[in-house]
C-alpha cells in the first residue's frame, strides 16, 4: 500500500505537481494522426495533464499544439479558421502559426502592428504510428522521439484506437501490468463462447497461480508470469512497462495472428484518462476484421468515434448481463478492455491506495509504484527520468508453453541481454 501523501504524489498530474512536472519530460500521445487528416482541415481539441490545447493540421501539413485560448481575449481557438499556415481566431482575426507565433492582426492599423510581440504557448508535436505526439517539458530536456517498435511498423500492420476512461491515469496502469487477474476476469465459462475473453483451454487458464518474475531495466521493467502446468510444462507470459504508461503484451488478433500489442494510459487530468490501445503484426498486414476490436471492446461498435467514449460505461453499469455472468463469461461484460474500464472505474476517481492489502502477486504494481516514484526524485533533481532514452526501441512481449526446466529468458527473450536487467525482484 502506499500512505495517503505518497499517493497524491504519483497520481496528481496538473502543472507544477511533481509528477506532473516529471510526465512533461516523455513524449505524451495526444490524439491520433486521423482526427487531423489533412493540411486546413478543422482544429480539435486536446485535455493533457489537465491543460485545454487545440491541435491543427496547416497548409503545408505541419502540426501546431497550442493553447486552447486566444491570448487576445481569451476566446477559444477551437472555433478558429484553419487557413494559409496558421489558425485564425474568429473574434478578432489574429493567426498564429504551429510555432505560436502571431502573423497577422485583422482588428488592427497596418500603423499600430504589434504582432511580432505576441507568442502564445504552444508545445513540440511529432507524427509516428499513426499517432500525433506531444513534448510538454522544457526544450533543453526533450528526449529522443518515441520510436517504439509498433510506431515503425507499414500502416497496413498497425492499428491504433482510443477511449477515454473516467478515473485516475495510474488505475489503468496498474490494470495493465498485473498479470494475475487476466485469466480470472477475462475467462470465457464456455469453450464455444464467441465472447471475447480467454477460453478454459488457453494455458493462461489452465495454469495454477503465477510466480511473477519482475526484471528491473533503465526504462521500467520486463515481467512474466510463471505458470506450472502439471508436473513437466509451464506456461510463461512476459510483459513490458515502459515508464511513464506503456505496455507491450503478447496477444492474438481477431483472425488469429500473433500480435503485440499494448496500451498507453495518458492523463487528462486527475480524473480523466485517454487509454491509447495499439496492435501489430510482425510477419503481415492486419484484416478489417482484426480493426473492429470485437473481442477487446475499443472498436467502432463499442466506442464512439466522435466522442471516444464506450458505449458500456458506469451509467448503463457497462451492460452487465447476469445470465452471461453465470454461463459464459467470469464478469457478464462484453469485451476485455469494457471489463477492464469497468472494474478500474469502480474503485473511483482516484483509487485510496492506502487501505489496499497487497500480496505476492502485486510484484509488478509495487515495483512500478517505486519506479514512479524514484522517476519524481530524478526529475526534480534535473536528471532524465528512467524512460526517457532510446533504450525501450527494440522491446517486443512473448508467450509460450516450456519444459519446467527450461531457460525461459534465453529462450523467449533474445532481445533482453542479461547487461540490460539491473536487478531480478
Amino acid at each position: 500500500m502506499l500512505s495517503r501523501e505518497e499517493n497524491e504524489l504519483v497520481t496528481r498530474v496538473g502543472a507544477g505537481t511533481p509528477m506532473g512536472n516529471t510526465l512533461r519530460r516523455y513524449w505524451l500521445p495526444a490524439l491520433l494522426s486521423r482526427e487531423i487528416p489533412e493540411p486546413d482541415c478543422p482544429p480539435v481539441r486536446v485535455r493533457l495533464l489537465g491543460e485545454d490545447l487545440v491541435a491543427f493540421r496547416d497548409s503545408e501539413g505541419r502540426i501546431g499544439l497550442l493553447d486552447e485560448l486566444c491570448p487576445h481575449r481569451r476566446a477559444s481557438l477551437y472555433f478558429g479558421r484553419n487557413e494559409e499556415c496558421g489558425l485564425r481566431c474568429v473574434y478578432h482575426g489574429w493567426k498564429f502559426d504551429v510555432a505560436g507565433a502571431c502573423v497577422d492582426m485583422m482588428n488592427e492599423p497596418e500603423e499600430y502592428d504589434f504582432k511580432h510581440k505576441v507568442r502564445m504557448t504552444a508545445y513540440p508535436t511529432c507524427e509516428l504510428g499513426g499517432v500525433i505526439w506531444a513534448y510538454l517539458g522544457p526544450a533543453e530536456k526533450m528526449p529522443p522521439l518515441p520510436k517504439f517498435a509498433w510506431t515503425q511498423a507499414p500502416e497496413s500492420h498497425r492499428h491504433v484506437t482510443k477511449v477515454i476512461q473516467e478515473c485516475n491515469w495510474l488505475q489503468g496502469v496498474e490494470g495493465g501490468i498485473d498479470t494475475s487477474h487476466a485469466p480470472i476476469m477475462h475467462r470465457l465459462i464456455s469453450e464455444t463462447s464467441t465472447r471475447g475473453g480467454i477460453k478454459p483451454s488457453n494455458p493462461f487458464v489452465r495454469g495454477k497461480a503465477p510466480k511473477l518474475v519482475v526484471d528491473i531495466t533503465d526504462y521500467g521493467f520486463q515481467y512474466a508470469g510463471v505458470r506450472p502446468l502439471g508436473e513437466d510444462d509451464m506456461h510463461i507470459r512476459t510483459y513490458q512497462f515502459i515508464l511513464p504508461f506503456h505496455q507491450i503484451r503478447p496477444a492474438t488478433s481477431e483472425s488469429g495472428l500473433q500480435l503485440d500489442a499494448g496500451h498507453c494510459w495518458v492523463p487528462i487530468d486527475d480524473v480523466t484518462t485517454m487509454v491509447f490501445n495499439w496492435s501489430y503484426c510482425p510477419d503481415g498486414p492486419l484484416s478489417e476484421e482484426d480493426r473492429m476490436e470485437r473481442g477487446l471492446g475499443n472498436g467502432p461498435l463499442h466506442v464512439d468515434p466522435s466522442t471516444f467514449r464506450s458505449k458500456a460505461n458506469r451509467g448503463n453499469n457497462y451492460l452487465l448481463d447476469r445470465l452471461v455472468q453465470r454461463t459464459e463469461n467470469y464478469t457478464g461484460i462484453d469485451g476485455i478492455n469494457v471489463q477492464d474500464r469497468a472494474i478500474q472505474e469502480s474503485m473511483g476517481k482516484i483509487v485510496d491506495r492506502s487501505q489496499e492489502h497487497l500480496g505476492p502477486a502485486d510484484k509488478a504494481i509495487i515495483q512500478a509504484r517505486k519506479l514512479l516514484r524514484e522517476a519524481v526524485k530524478t526529475a526534480e533533481a534535473g536528471g532524465a527520468p528512467a524512460g526517457t532514452s532510446a533504450s525501450y526501441y527494440p522491446l517486443r512481449a512473448h508467450e509460450a508453453v516450456l519444459p519446467h526446466t527450461a531457460d525461459w529468458r534465453r529462450e523467449m527473450t533474445p532481445e533482453m541481454e542479461p547487461e540490460r536487467i539491473l536487478q531480478t525482484v
